[in-house]
């Protein structure tokens, strides 16, 4: 099973973003655009900008941690123009 390391940004004026990990990304993204996933992604729209592809849920967990604590990386992550076209 793959697991995934997502960032979303919002669709706000002063957009946010959110870091999480998933085994099912698609799924996912549709549970934070419907409030239905974590309290913090309630009540906003949210847009994928970022993805990464692990093989366990050790390394994604990990990642998810290092992408989340390191905010120098997290914001050029956000002001980069990633180009994800499919899930």
């Amino acid at each position: 099973m793959s697991y995934y390391v997502y960032m979303l940004k919002s669709k706000e004026k002063k957009p946010v973003t959110y870091v999480g990990y998933t085994s099912d990304l698609k799924k996912r993204i549709i549970l934070h655009n419907s409030s239905k996933g974590a309290k913090f992604t309630r009540g906003r729209k949210w847009k994928l900008i970022y993805k990464e592809k692990f093989k366990s849920k050790k390394e994604a967990i990990s990642r998810e941690y290092y992408i989340k604590k390191n905010r120098s990386l997290r914001n050029k992550l956000k002001n980069e123009n990633f180009n994800i076209t499919s899930l």
